[in-house]
């Protein structure tokens, strides 16, 4: 795909001259740039396509129905689910007794986002906390910076809920605050996926609340699990250019 690009690209700049060098670069840089944040993925699923959809080409069911499946899901150790790219291999299909929906065995590659570790993303800060600055690429949130990945010094200012970095020059100490909805410049150094599939029901016996109320008693800690993104990125501005854009473009 990029080397696609790249021959189209070159061989418009050589029919129109030199004046287009600047936007070809634009362009591959653009490129580069999804290149990074995006992977092709190989997938094998078995899609049940219910009998109203028959009427329907094969392909065009079996596309909604991937997409009803994956899209905007995070599978395990692979990323999130964006949309379905192609199908490249459908086998017989199959309709089982006691069910009239057919059952295809399909090969298809999926476009999922999973962006390689040191890859210099850009996104808007959603918020800051003492945990460290979280970060949103608008349709991926699960980003945080840590303090010790900030640029150092770096100070949380508890009234304000801000992170700051306090930037020294010649004439002193400046703090520059890393506001809500300022775009930042960071990179990927880490990531974590947690498996939140469904598991079992507890077997310890759980006592009955008092009133039937679930809130514990007071001057008790809630011990009540938080619920866990499945997949987190972790990011670094600890470098020269990185940070918000505004502190390098002034």
């Amino acid at each position: 795909m990029f080397w696609s690009v790249t021959v189209a690209v070159r061989a418009q700049s050589s029919l129109l001259g030199g004046s287009v060098c600047l936007s070809v670069c634009l362009v591959l840089v653009r490129v580069w740039f999804w290149l990074r944040m995006f992977v092709l993925v190989e997938m094998v699923d078995t899609v049940r396509i219910p009998p109203w959809s028959f009427h329907r080409q094969l392909n065009d069911a079996i596309a909604e129905e991937l997409n009803k499946k994956l899209a905007n899901k995070v599978v395990y150790n692979v990323g999130l689910c964006i949309c379905l790219y192609d199908i490249t291999k459908l086998e017989d299909s199959y309709i089982f007794p006691g069910d009239g929906a057919s059952h295809t065995k399909v090969h298809f590659r999926y476009v999922v986002f999973h962006p390689f570790l040191d890859a210099i993303l850009v996104g808007k800060i959603k918020g800051c906390s003492a945990e460290g600055v979280h970060v949103s690429l608008g349709f991926f949130d699960d980003i945080i910076i840590p303090p010790e990945s900030l640029q150092q010094p770096a100070k949380f200012d508890d009234a304000e809920q801000v992170w700051m970095w306090e930037y020294e020059t010649d004439e002193g100490t400046h703090d520059l605050y890393m506001d809500q909805g300022e775009e930042i410049r960071f990179r990927v150094v880490d990531e974590v996926f947690i498996d939140t599939s469904p598991t079992g029901p507890s077997t310890e016996k759980e006592a009955p609340s008092a009133a039937g109320s679930t809130a514990p008693p007071a001057g008790v800690e809630d011990t009540t699990p938080q619920k866990k993104a499945p997949y987190t990125l972790i990011g670094s501005v600890s470098e020269p250019g990185l940070g918000l854009l505004s502190w390098w473009n002034s």
